[in-house]
């Protein structure tokens, strides 16, 4: 439309150029809300299937992936809620059982009550933990009261599933489950989330990309030039390779230093929101 001078045409008819510019506002908004419910619920299903693929047949050949594990591999220790921490040692995935189990509950600065079993075996048909050997020790500021078990049951906010290492589960958790998720282990004072959570902020922040890019190439694409539509063809893939390379090095410094996982998601869309206001500011109307 630019070479055939059609957009000068409809201009000089007395059209304004925001009425020029309606239908890719509609077509780039209805392409942003497609992809926003695609990152939110869609995508994460379909990552579901290629993450199992993956596992099963890709990554057991994989010596980085499929190393042996020594048993301070399979420790862990987890705050599962505001004052109670626990403490699993050798844990196997296969049988969701491990070789030793604590929990010490604390009031201040103050353990008021600790829990000891030499196993701990995840019980399928009552969804709970189920412990031997146990020791419970409950302490006030007058008396320690001791009781011994052969075996108990215990409910706690931990599943077997948590304690696996799964490399694709921000990828594989639609937006509300890794909402949850993330703020469940932020409770727990779980460290090194901000790659889950630039994941949650990127799936708004790139549809919002979408329509922006889509305002950017509009007014470009307008612009007659006399190199033809080589320089449009230039400057939009310059500029997509530029967000691009933004978009990379902020997940960069939000994963490995203190940089915002909210800002960086949305820090090149803040940049070229205002290269895309001068670009409009600039084209004749």
């Amino acid at each position: 439309m630019a070479i055939r001078s059609e957009i000068i045409a409809i201009l000089a008819s007395g059209t304004s150029y925001n009425r020029f510019l309606r239908p890719y506002v509609i077509g780039g908004t209805l392409l942003a809300l497609l992809l926003w419910l695609g990152n939110r619920y869609l995508i994460p299903k379909a990552n579901e299937i290629k993450s199992r693929f993956q596992t099963t047949y890709i990554d057991k050949n994989d010596p980085s992936k499929n190393r042996q594990y020594n048993l301070c591999d399979r420790c862990f220790y987890r705050r599962i809620d505001t004052n109670t921490y626990i403490g699993i040692r050798g844990y196997d995935t296969a049988s969701k059982s491990a070789n030793s189990f604590f929990l010490e509950r604390i009031k201040g600065d103050k353990v008021i009550y600790n829990l000891r079993a030499s196993s701990i075996r995840w019980d399928t048909a009552t969804k709970k933990w189920k412990l031997f050997t146990v020791i419970e020790r409950t302490v006030d500021s007058m008396r320690e009261v001791v009781k011994q078990h052969t075996d108990t049951t215990i409910n706690i906010s931990l599943k077997p599933e948590e304690l696996i290492k799964d490399d694709y589960l921000k990828d594989k958790l639609n937006t509300p489950d890794l909402v949850a998720f993330i703020r469940r282990e932020e409770m727990r004072g779980t460290e090194g989330l901000s790659t889950l959570k630039v994941e949650r902020y990127r799936r708004t922040a790139t549809p919002a990309a979408v329509l922006l890019l889509t305002m950017i190439g509009a007014v470009i694409a307008s612009r007659r030039s006399r190199g033809g539509s080589g320089i449009h063809l230039a400057l939009g893939i310059t500029i997509a390779a530029l967000f691009i390379i933004s978009d990379r090095f902020s997940t960069v410094f939000a994963t490995k230093s203190n940089f915002p996982p909210l800002l960086a998601a949305w820090l090149p869309n803040i940049v070229f929101a205002a290269v895309a206001y001068w670009m409009y500011r600039k084209t004749p109307k």
